[in-house]
């Protein structure tokens, strides 16, 4: 699985080429709490039936992370969220979690794939 930004035609960034669907309600209530940490190039992929506000919280969760709210491939909100107490929401059909600083260049508007 490989994570894609793709800022503006013709240039793409490659933010994770390893990485989790969570495509279970209990993968998805999980999450990444209880791992000590991730690796630099890795991506948690939350896929919904249809775009709603979804929620984030860092209960449980020793490290901080970036996380991307996506609207058919559109990002419409980052955050980067501290360990233990970041709470994040944004509409969304799409979100990924992914280590602190790995979202660092994307900004609301761009395009993010996910590449089986």
């Amino acid at each position: 699985m490989r994570v894609v930004h793709e800022p503006d035609a013709g240039s793409r960034d490659v933010l994770a080429t390893q990485g989790d669907l969570a495509d279970t309600v209990l993968s998805q209530t999980r999450g990444l709490m209880f791992r000590r940490s991730i690796p630099d190039d890795y991506a948690l992929v939350f896929r919904f039936d249809d775009a709603d506000r979804r929620f984030v919280h860092m209960l449980f969760v020793p490290f901080p992370i970036d996380v991307l709210w996506l609207r058919d491939g559109d990002v419409t909100h980052c955050k980067t969220l501290p360990a233990w107490r970041g709470v994040g929401s944004g509409l969304a059909d799409t979100l990924l979690e992914l280590p602190a600083g790995a979202a660092a260049d994307v900004a609301i508007g761009d395009r993010v794939r996910v590449e089986p």
